[in-house]
């Protein structure tokens, strides 16, 4: 079954090939992925209309911080949340909880998990907390007026129906990324 297959080597090849990098190295790779980060997040709010396309990607330098070392990823979530702070204030409520959370998880689970359906459910949870946060707590509209911010559990199933296949299409496309980088760094 699809779901119960072994993700491929690439996530842990990277990994090993990031953990033999100076600290320095990594924590201007951090920086790097920080700054894409942000120009990636901010798009939606700075090019309205195809920022909105640009904006999901922000994903991906988490994603690939979180590779380096589990602290690499959060130092960068962080430091992404911070400038969005100063230069996107709207996207902060966004990205710590759906994009930025979810480039955290994958980096984790891609370097600690082996299956397809355990990556996809740890995330599939991840972003379904991250989505309930600023619904149901902060009251904000993250789905518009489809998901109302009143609790109710036909909701919740629509939340973690749609986390599911957004943490799908992430897992499948991070594998994608990861496949591409392993081929251009020759790693086996």
């Amino acid at each position: 079954m699809y779901f119960n297959e072994s993700i491929p080597s690439h996530p842990k090849d990277i990994h090993q090939f990031f953990d033999k990098w100076p600290s320095t190295k990594k924590m201007s790779f951090t920086a790097l992925m920080t700054a894409l980060a942000v120009i990636l997040q901010a798009a939606g709010g700075l090019l309205p209309g195809i920022g909105y396309f640009f904006s999901p990607f922000a994903t991906a330098p988490i994603l690939l911080a979180a590779l380096i070392s589990f602290r690499s990823g959060v130092s960068t979530y962080v430091l992404t949340s911070c400038l969005l702070l100063l230069i996107q204030p709207s996207e902060l409520i966004i990205f710590p909880f759906t994009t930025g959370l979810l480039g955290l998880g994958l980096g984790w689970t891609f370097c600690k998990l082996n299956r397809r359906f355990g990556i996809l459910i740890v995330n599939g949870l991840l972003l379904l907390l991250g989505a309930c946060i600023p619904l149901y707590v902060f009251g904000f509209p993250l789905f518009g007026p489809v998901i109302s911010p009143w609790f109710n559990i036909q909701s919740m199933i629509g939340i973690f129906g749609f986390s599911l296949i957004y943490s799908w299409l992430w897992l499948e496309f991070g594998l994608f990324l990861l496949r591409k980088i392993n081929m251009v760094l020759d790693l086996k």
